[in-house]
């Protein structure tokens, strides 16, 4: 296993890991089992935004096993239109590990920051760390590809940056500092998924300094 190899686990592993703390943070128990979690994340009020993200990575899901054809045609590519930076963020061209993992993350994930961040900020959040990192990787470090867990590592840089703010445990707030700095090392390593977490904690900085932020809001807007 080479050096670099080693160095994307263990930013995926600084990533995850506190990710996963972030994200029970939101759920109103500490009941075990990812079927309660879900239930919690998911409890009324439903997180609607979240849903309809969901919904729609859902649909993209089949369109794109019925008719892999349109995968070209949405992914990144530097020779083709702007707007395939934005359109990359539906398709999964990795094949179905890539888009079981990605839907399941963004179902665990969406909810709860839109909890932490309102319902019309976690989708902003997403679309523009995904947005970056489909730029960057169009720039130079990989040119073609798309996916949308470039989005949700937006969103958990957010959670991260708007717990080590303002969150009320401080040993949360200490660990939330490993994704910004897991976020630094991938971008370092040219790995578009650093750019996502980047540009989601100083989204997630800068909502959690707001008027908002400072009132403590961690309720679906």
């Amino acid at each position: 296993m080479s050096m670099h190899t080693v160095v994307l686990y263990g930013c995926a592993a600084a990533v995850v890991g506190p990710g996963t703390r972030l994200v029970m943070d939101q759920v109103e128990s500490r009941r075990s089992g990812p079927g309660r979690l879900l239930a919690d994340l998911w409890r009324r009020p439903v997180p609607r935004a979240a849903a309809v993200l969901v919904g729609v990575m859902a649909a993209m899901a089949v369109v794109q096993t019925v008719v892999p054809g349109v995968m070209p045609h949405l992914e990144r590519d530097p020779h083709g239109p702007w707007w395939r930076v934005v359109t990359a963020l539906l398709v999964q061209t990795s094949g179905w590990s890539q888009l079981a993992l990605n839907l399941a993350a963004l179902a665990v994930v969406a909810p709860a920051a839109e909890r932490r961040l309102g319902s019309v900020w976690m989708p902003v959040v997403l679309v523009l760390s995904g947005v970056v990192a489909h730029g960057v990787s169009t720039a130079g470090w990989s040119v073609h590809g798309g996916g949308d867990s470039v989005g949700i590592c937006g969103l958990v840089g957010a959670l991260a940056a708007s717990c080590a703010l303002t969150g009320r445990q401080r040993p949360l707030r200490l660990v939330s500092l490993l994704v910004p700095a897991a976020g630094v090392v991938l971008c370092l390593a040219e790995n578009n998924h650093g750019a996502g977490v980047m540009t989601g904690a100083v989204l997630g900085a800068a909502l959690a300094l707001g008027p908002e932020g400072r009132r403590g809001r961690t309720v679906v807007a």
